[in-house]
């Protein structure tokens, strides 16, 4: 039996694992190739619609496309370590990257579920909802949520420093990340792990699944434009199985773990659809959404405009550089 950088006990099969390295390398490596822009444009064009109208879900948003872009700029650390087999860098950096990696996570799903609620404020309790509106109290609200997440990475670091856990939670040397756990450490490990599922996952899930449930049952009965409907409905269930598929099967593994009270071997296969998370929330979310797709028709305008301008000033002075010539030759 041997175990991998991510914790995972199973049975060495050498063809089994270079598949299993393969499709995890195919799967970090193309959500850095399409997170990182996607993420950055997405970014940029929640950013111009901010400095024309701040709204609370826009800030939500913001947090939310900051989350997944840090999340993919430390995926090459991962692809390393699945390359490598083994985690190359000292002990800090495990712990480090493990609280950037599972935080992001963790925070992405917290600011999907307050956007949620926007929405179901929004179309529920449209009156009250615009008195109390403040960009100011989703900043606490933001504010909050990275405060909680960061609670929980802030807790493994306490566990990662306590001497009486041998081999340490994250890297007792330079082979192994976040591996290698005794009986003593699964019974610190488990509950953490289940505290971590619910309180940042299923609970999450019941509020945002009841929200978008909500404004569907609302917006079906309004007189709204049967195309607008349609949008939100789409932004609704998008969103849901955005939500589920990738972020169930890794928090339902902390469940079953902690009923059978041992580390599960699918552990590290449930994690991958996660990583799917980053550049499934620009393409799923921001872009099905009427504000963002107003964002990005501006902003190609906008750089449309600058374009044509620059050009012409280009040919402008191309022109009196020709008419000098001539007038040069002509004297």
């Amino acid at each position: 039996m041997k175990t991998n950088v991510l914790g995972s006990t199973y049975t060495l099969i050498p063809d089994a694992m270079g598949a299993w390295k393969i499709i995890s390398l195919v799967v970090y490596g193309t959500t850095f190739l399409l997170g990182l822009p996607s993420n950055v444009l997405a970014l940029y064009v929640i950013y111009c619609r901010a400095k024309v109208r701040v709204t609370p879900n826009l800030i939500y948003m913001i947090n939310l496309c900051i989350s997944d872009l840090v999340f993919v700029l430390i995926l090459p650390l991962k692809m390393l370590a699945v390359g490598k087999g083994n985690w190359a860098l000292p002990g800090f950096f495990c712990a480090l990257y493990n609280l950037i990696h599972f935080g992001t996570i963790y925070a992405s799903v917290c600011f999907l579920t307050v956007v949620g609620v926007g929405r179901f404020l929004g179309v529920v309790f449209p009156i009250q909802y615009q008195i109390y509106k403040k960009p100011c109290y989703s900043c606490l609200v933001s504010l909050v949520i990275w405060t909680i997440v960061g609670f929980h990475g802030i807790l493994l670091f306490v566990l990662e420093s306590t001497k009486d856990l041998s081999p340490r939670l994250f890297a007792d040397d330079t082979l192994t990340c976040y591996s290698n756990f005794t009986e003593e450490q699964m019974t610190l490990l488990l509950p953490i792990r289940l505290e971590l599922s619910v309180v940042l996952f299923f609970l999450p899930l019941a509020i945002t699944f009841f929200c978008y449930a909500a404004c569907i049952w609302v917006l079906v009965g309004s007189h709204l434009h049967v195309q607008k409907k349609r949008r939100a409905v789409r932004v609704a269930v998008a969103t849901l199985s955005v939500f589920v598929l990738c972020f169930g099967p890794y928090n339902i593994s902390h469940v079953v773990g902690f009923v059978l009270r041992r580390d599960l071997w699918w552990r590290s296969v449930a994690l991958l659809p996660s990583a799917c998370n980053a550049f499934l929330d620009p393409l799923v979310f921001y872009f099905l959404s009427t504000a963002v797709d107003d964002g990005i028709i501006q902003v190609w305008q906008s750089l449309k405009g600058k374009c044509s301008s620059l050009r012409m000033k280009i040919s402008l002075t191309h022109g009196k550089q020709g008419n000098q010539q001539k007038a040069l030759s002509i004297a």
